[in-house]
């Protein structure tokens, strides 16, 4: 028999403790023959990024040794920090930015020099011996880096090299690629003020005999159109995806001419935050495995590039990422509401799974689990958002039947990223304990088109909190929710999301900031070249449109908030300054309202450690607590609120059951 018990005080087993210790993250997958390669972030190792190998009989290791932690920070929010080849691996290393080259069971060496060079997205030219890949140069410290394409030649001794420029002129680039046969390298190049997203470029060039680039031709792409993952098949046939219809779908290079491979109103590709992104691979020179989205889930197909038929492959994930392809057997990253993020293999003609290694590594009773409603809802001028509504689960437990339960609205970072049904052991952390969450795709969300993708361009922190606000009023008038105790929380670029919501509307009861954005002015005099000129399209040109940036920053209307705020935020931030917490946290104390505020040293954009982890999941439950007024069963550690005068009340645990 179910206990009754408010909502917000219901025991879980998912506990803060069981996320942070058997919880890690996965991704960069590679195959080199029949070995398979990903990398592990761990949290109980300080968020260290370690390279694994699984042998073809099921035999797993780790590869780099500690201190060695395999991350790049070009484009500061890396990706494609290693390859492998013939059992040698080529990886950054985060400490010092420099490339290594570890052979298995070895040692790494560097290959590079200690000068300030960040190297990613990196290929091998086996007829040349070489490495080719992204470097940005930090050489000049009063100047933004400068991005190249570059060599590496291998087989030295030496290791103070920092590689012979292939491709420049262009603010950024990514994805150098070489022809089966060696004679040719594409690549992929934009320019400020676009992200990649917004518009790029695909050349391609021949490699002559010195290994210089010969004249460079233009295949696809320009400023308003976003190209993503050009691959060379195994046929010597240049592939890439294009949004040039709206969606990103499949296209082939042939003969001068580009081929649509499947035009369809769906999204083959997504946002390149990171390197290395991979949604579709080859089982030899006629197929094609790839995985595309549509209303929020991902479906994983084959497409033959002869007859240009699409055919849905039978499994039950619903996200599907890094796809690689070997011996009509995919390999990827795939979840789904009730599987976590997991390294998978199918067999592609059978579509038999096999589960390689799951990112949490304990099981949930499904007594606990809360699944998404996929939700469409009128918001703003006539449109539509789409958002993920998660109820609160418990087996154990039920509220009052005159309670209805607190709502902890997501908006989630990018802008320019999406939310997802996979299983995300977060929101279930909230979900068990009788929140409900609402995890929004706002205007500007991916997976929904160019046009939805750009409804937040010039309008950000106007569409995205529309799009929020619009979502909590759809579950109100559904009587799905607590109108009383509404709290948005998100990181990033949803952290400004979430403190526009909570400065520029009188809606919400309460807010969590993850290093969130609060001067826009700050933000965009002191980030880092990948994002220099991304408000450029979601605000505006700077300094042209200053007033602009003040009147949506939410730093300078701190007199219009009027409920609590609990901010969290890491030291060593590149992409959003530590400054701007700070800022935020100094000008709402001085309003009287409660605030607390926790900075974590050795953090950067992101929390990777495990004790930081569990730290700010149970300080922000432990803040909601005091906000909503009940009891939280778990013994969580409290916190310091700044003007807790009007929380003053005592808040014990209640004693388990």
């Amino acid at each position: 028999m179910k206990k009754t018990s408010p909502y917000g005080s219901w025991q879980s087993p998912i506990t803060s403790d069981l996320i942070v210790s058997e919880s890690i993250r996965l991704g960069q997958i590679r195959l080199d023959g029949e070995d398979l390669f990903w990398v592990e972030s761990r949290p109980k190792e300080g968020g260290r990024y370690v390279i694994v190998i699984r042998t073809p009989d099921g035999d797993c290791s780790s590869l780099t040794p500690p201190p060695f932690n395999v991350r790049t920070r070009a484009h500061e929010y890396g990706g494609g920090a290693y390859l492998v080849h013939h059992g040698v691996m080529y990886f950054s290393n985060f400490s010092d930015q420099r490339l290594y080259q570890q052979t298995l069971g070895g040692t790494p060496r560097p290959l590079t020099s200690t000068q300030p060079m960040f190297y990613a997205d990196a290929i091998l030219d086996q007829r040349r011996h070489r490495l080719i890949c992204i470097r940005e140069d930090h050489t000049h410290s009063d100047q933004q880096p400068v991005n190249t394409v570059v060599s590496l030649p291998l087989g030295r001794e030496t290791e103070d090299q920092v590689g012979q420029i292939l491709v420049q002129g262009h603010d950024f680039y990514s994805n150098p690629r070489i022809s089966p046969d060696g004679q040719f390298l594409t690549w992929m190049a934009w320019n400020h003020p676009n992200m990649p997203w917004d518009g790029t470029e695909l050349w391609m060039a021949p490699v002559q005999l010195d290994g210089t680039l010969g004249p460079a031709s233009h295949i696809a792409g320009g400023p308003n159109e976003s190209i993503f993952q050009p691959e060379w098949s195994p046929d010597g046939i240049v592939y890439f995806i294009s949004d040039r219809t709206g969606w990103w779908n499949l296209y082939r290079w042939i003969g001068g001419e580009i081929d649509a491979l499947y035009p369809m109103d769906t999204e083959f590709g997504g946002p390149q935050w990171v390197f290395g992104l991979s949604t579709y691979g080859f089982d030899g020179k006629n197929r094609i495995v790839c995985t595309y989205t549509q209303k929020g889930r991902w479906h994983l197909g084959c497409l033959d590039v002869t007859t240009k038929e699409l055919n849905p492959m039978v499994q039950s994930f619903t996200e599907f990422e890094g796809i690689q392809v070997f011996n009509s057997t995919v390999y990827c990253q795939a979840s789904s509401p009730t599987e976590p993020a997991s390294i998978i293999k199918m067999n592609i003609e059978s579509h038999q799974v096999e589960v390689i290694r799951r990112s949490v590594d304990f099981s949930i009773d499904p007594t606990y689990l809360s699944l998404p409603e996929a939700i469409e809802y009128p918001t703003e001028h006539g449109k539509t958002a789409h958002a993920f509504f998660y109820k609160p689960c418990n087996g154990d437990y039920q509220a009052p039947t005159n309670e209805r339960p607190p709502l902890i609205v997501k908006s989630h970072g990018g802008p320019t990223g999406s939310a997802s049904m996979a299983l995300n052991v977060m929101i279930q952390y909230w979900t068990s304990r009788g929140f409900a969450v609402l995890d929004v795709n706002y205007g500007g969300s991916t997976g929904y088109g160019r046009h939805y993708r750009q409804r937040l361009n010039g309008q950000w922190g106007i569409v995205d909190v529309d799009d929020c606000v619009n979502g909590v009023k759809y579950l109100i008038e559904r009587g799905a929710v607590d109108e009383n105790r509404l709290a948005i929380t998100g990181g990033s670029a949803g952290g400004y999301t979430t403190l526009s919501a909570l400065t520029f509307r009188a809606f919400f009861t309460a807010g969590s900031s993850y290093y969130g954005v609060s001067d826009l002015e700050a933000l965009v005099r002191d980030t880092h070249k990948f994002e220099s000129r991304y408000l450029d399209r979601l605000i505006g040109p700077y300094p042209e449109q200053t007033a602009l940036y003040r009147q949506r920053s939410p730093i300078h209307f701190t007199d219009r908030l009027s409920c609590p705020i609990i901010l969290f935020q890491g030291m060593e931030d590149k992409v959003v300054p530590p400054e701007q917490a700070q800022m935020m946290f100094e000008a709402v104390k001085g309003k009287g309202l409660p605030v607390a505020y926790l900075p974590f040293e050795g953090e950067q954009h992101g929390f990777r450690k495990a004790e930081t982890i569990k730290r700010v999941l149970d300080a922000e439950l432990y803040f909601y607590s005091r906000i909503f007024r009940f009891n939280p069963i778990d013994p969580i550690e409290s916190i310091p609120i700044e003007n807790d005068t009007s929380l003053n009340e005592q808040h014990q645990p209640l004693p388990k059951s």
